[in-house]
């Protein structure tokens, strides 16, 4: 392990950011990551972009890790297809191969459950809107902010891709149902907090992480950033095509 670790004196600062297309539904976390143990010190949301991003700011007065909820890069297939494409012909390999990367099948294939098609899905605006995150981020604090690729420790403040359900699978806990305000979200939402090990909250945050699934989404990527810190997570057998596309940083069953 190299860069940044965790000591009981020095916890490593992890800022969970579950995207969407709109602030409002955007959720945060600021969460400390020591001795194995995930302590979330505050969730919130905002209701603007810029008061997202000066809240984000206002946490990142140390080496930070930013675990984000959204896609980070595009199917590599596609992309090459659609540079010399034009209208009324045909794109030329399997409609899952262009719109579907390799993580996404990797994470299927080792948890169960798929994330959303970048290539096809609605999910693309959020993936727009984290990356114009990371570029405003960057300019306002004079980051470098890269995309961080060796689990166990960074040297500067970087950001990872994660993926909440699938952290939740890889600790065989409820990965559905848990969204929403209806009285039975609710309850899932509960269950999965009380069944969360190596997960610290106090009252209010528990509280807001019930009553809201962005903010228990933001907590949980909190977690998959430490679950990249302690180096219990799937890693890509390409890394070029992974930096290409974006790599999803998720924990094998039974690792989370």
């Amino acid at each position: 392990m190299s860069g940044v670790t965790s000591t009981a004196e020095e916890p490593t600062r992890i800022v969970g950011i579950d995207v969407a297309t709109q602030p409002k539904s955007v959720g945060l976390a600021l969460c400390a990551w020591a001795n194995g143990t995930l302590r979330v010190e505050e969730v919130c949301a905002e209701t603007t972009w810029e008061a997202i991003d000066r809240r984000i700011g206002e946490w990142l007065a140390e080496t930070t890790l930013l675990a984000v909820d959204a896609p980070l890069g595009w199917p590599l297939p596609l992309a090459e297809t659609l540079h010399g494409h034009r209208a009324g012909e045909p794109l030329a390999g399997l409609a899952n191969a262009l719109f579907r990367r390799k993580t996404d099948d990797v994470v299927a294939a080792a948890l169960g459950k798929r994330p959303l098609d970048v290539g096809a899905d609605r999910i693309a605006r959020t993936a727009h809107a984290a990356l114009a995150l990371l570029v405003r981020l960057r300019e306002a604090h004079r980051l470098t902010l890269p995309l961080a690729w060796t689990p166990g420790g960074m040297e500067e403040t970087s950001a990872i891709e994660v993926y909440p359900a699938g952290t939740l699978a890889s600790r065989g806990l409820p990965s559905s149902g848990y969204k929403g305000s209806g009285e039975q979200a609710v309850a899932v939402r509960r269950r999965i907090l009380e069944g969360l090990r190596g997960f610290e909250a106090g009252a209010d945050a528990t509280a807001a992480m019930t009553s809201s699934d962005h903010l228990l989404d933001a907590a949980l990527c909190g977690l998959a950033g430490a679950d990249f810190l302690e180096q219990r997570v799937i890693e890509p057998d390409d890394l070029e095509r992974a930096q290409r596309e974006g790599w999803i940083w998720v924990s094998s069953p039974g690792d989370g």
